[in-house]
């Protein structure tokens, strides 16, 4: 049995989610049942109907309302990350699963939605055979300072300032 570590990436550039869901296939090629949640987002993006393939192995579900440009978070959105803490901890004890990722669980913090103090308490009881991921920009302090790994992506430069718009299979 391997023991499982606690890895966050965080920071304003791109790839956080993109990094972790990398992660989840390479698990998956091992044998490893994968449990992907994710806070905030919501739609058929690219990538989801990519690990629909491995089905078989990585279960992604999607508990945000994916409403959040131009407005505040309300308590439908806090509700369903709540329940998205909830349901992943289920998930997370269950022995089910190798490797859980919450992702922009980070954001789900900065945004109000779920405590840092309700995220730390779900990670100290991550089991010691499981790896935890935790994406998002602007991972609280203690979280940082509590995870085995931190990678902070930093954007340095982005086609987007130059007025390149999203493009479906690399952005979304």
């Amino acid at each position: 049995m391997h023991r499982g570590y606690f890895q966050t990436y965080t920071g304003n550039g791109k790839g956080k989610s993109s990094a972790a869901f990398g992660m989840a296939v390479r698990a998956a090629g091992a044998g490893i049942r994968v449990f992907i949640a994710q806070f905030v987002k919501k739609g058929d993006f690219s990538e989801i109907i990519a690990l629909s393939r491995f089905s078989d192995l990585i279960d992604v579900k999607q508990f945000g309302t994916g409403r959040f440009v131009g407005r505040q978070p309300g308590e439908e959105d806090r509700t369903l990350a709540e329940n998205c803490l909830r349901e992943s901890e289920d998930r997370m004890l269950s022995g089910n699963y190798g490797l859980i990722i919450l992702d922009e669980a980070n954001c789900a913090v900065s945004l109000g939605l779920v405590s840092i103090e309700s995220l730390l308490a779900f990670a100290v009881k991550k089991p010691g055979n499981v790896e935890l991921i935790i994406t998002g920009r602007n991972a609280h302090p203690k979280l940082v300072e509590m995870a085995d790994l931190v990678t902070e992506m930093t954007e340095v430069k982005h086609y987007a300032k130059a007025g390149v718009p999203a493009r479906k299979g690399f952005e979304f």
